[in-house]
């Protein structure tokens, strides 16, 4: 009996410290996903989010989605905050109405969303299947830019969504596009004057000369729980197709972005360089849009 008392007394305790582990765990992965971004300041915000983060600086944000109303059900207001004390904004968008192809209009004003706007940033345009996006920045259309393409907008990134031709449910597949760096840490200009000289031309002819390519990282399956898995580290909380994160393929370790849901409108988007604000934006608006040959 005593034996058995002592064993009693031994399995209580050790279910105690194993609650007491679970809750230890818990605490640490709540405070861990609600860790701050670090300490960023910012004289000028459509510099701000145009330029590349700073080197070894994780820049931690949210996007939240406003689908509230009949016409936002449709399209969306998506805004950008770093996610820190003071939610300081940083960037909206929106998915224009009539347009041939999806096409997002980025802002650093949240209620100017229009195209002639002087706070318009950048914008987000697919293709006709919604497989292959190219994010610009708000100078002119080639055809109407000076002979020296000095005024000509800029193209941001590439990116490419696998088409699943098989209809195989699993993890999507990206292939993101961006022009290089230069010796100072600036992002190489690419003003393509026509879209055969651009991004998603250029990967698709291997011509690499200046462009870096990154990927998505390769979930792994997890048989407890049945799913693709990725290490979030607290960051993300809620499994979702959309959730991904961006590596280059020399160093999967260093992670250049990461994206994933953590409530039903609440995202949250972290971001290393070389990205830059409107192109991490810009690829997580990208993951909204909807892609039949990709599902």
């Amino acid at each position: 009996m005593l034996h058995k008392k002592t064993f009693n007394f031994t399995e209580n305790e050790m279910i105690k410290k194993h609650m007491a582990l679970i809750k230890l765990c818990l605490f640490m992965l709540l405070n861990q996903a609600r860790s701050p971004s670090p300490e960023i300041e910012f004289d000028n915000l459509e510099t701000f989010v145009m330029q590349p983060a700073p080197q070894g600086v994780t820049v931690k944000c949210r996007v939240t989605r406003d689908q509230r109303g009949i016409d936002k059900s449709l399209y969306p207001l998506y805004y950008l905050h770093l996610d820190n004390e003071k939610k300081t904004f940083l960037l909206a968008g929106r998915k224009r109405k009539k347009s041939t192809t999806s096409n997002y209009l980025i802002s650093v004003d949240a209620t100017d969303l229009s195209r002639g706007g002087e706070n318009f940033v950048g914008k987000l345009r697919s293709n006709l299947m919604g497989t292959k996006f190219t994010i610009f920045d708000n100078a002119l259309n080639p055809e109407r830019a000076l002979p020296d393409m000095s005024n000509a907008r800029q193209e941001l990134a590439g990116i490419i969504y696998e088409t699943n031709v098989l209809g195989m449910k699993g993890p999507r597949r990206m292939t993101i596009i961006i022009p290089g760096m230069n010796k100072d840490n600036e992002r190489v200009p690419l003003r393509p004057r026509n879209e055969c000289d651009g991004l998603l031309i250029r990967h698709q002819n291997r011509r690499m000369e200046n462009l870096i390519e990154l990927h998505n990282k390769t979930p792994v399956w997890n048989e407890e729980t049945a799913s693709h898995v990725l290490n979030f580290n607290g960051r993300v909380t809620q499994a979702s197709i959309k959730n991904f994160q961006i590596v280059h393929s020399k160093d999967l370790d260093y992670i250049v972005m990461q994206f994933g849901r953590i409530a039903d409108d609440i995202f949250t988007l972290d971001y290393n360089y070389p990205l830059c604000a409107v192109q991490a934006f810009a690829i997580a608006l990208s993951s909204f849009d909807g892609k039949i040959a990709c599902e």
